[in-house]
């Protein structure tokens, strides 16, 4: 007989809980300030017109709007027009 118990697989199949990144605010879509456009981890989507990005990357809108997605220099932009 074993002198060790078996170890299952139940201790190593815990999960983290999901941040709940991506693009919260699409195109043609009417913001108001401070609405959070993108949530996101290193920048993926740049802050453009009418946008700031937070310390965490998160874009905000400064200015009442429409979103538009843009492509400048191959890198996506968010403003808001």
């Amino acid at each position: 007989m074993s002198s060790k118990k078996g170890t299952g697989s139940v201790s190593g199949n815990k999960d983290s809980i999901s941040k709940r990144l991506g693009v919260k605010r699409y195109a043609g879509e009417k913001v108001t300030i401070g609405n959070i456009l993108v949530r996101q981890k290193g920048n993926k989507f740049y802050a453009g017109v009418g946008t700031k990005q937070g310390n965490d990357f998160t874009i905000f809108s400064m200015t009442e709007g429409k979103v538009e997605f843009k492509k400048k220099l191959g890198k996506k932009q968010i403003c808001v027009v």
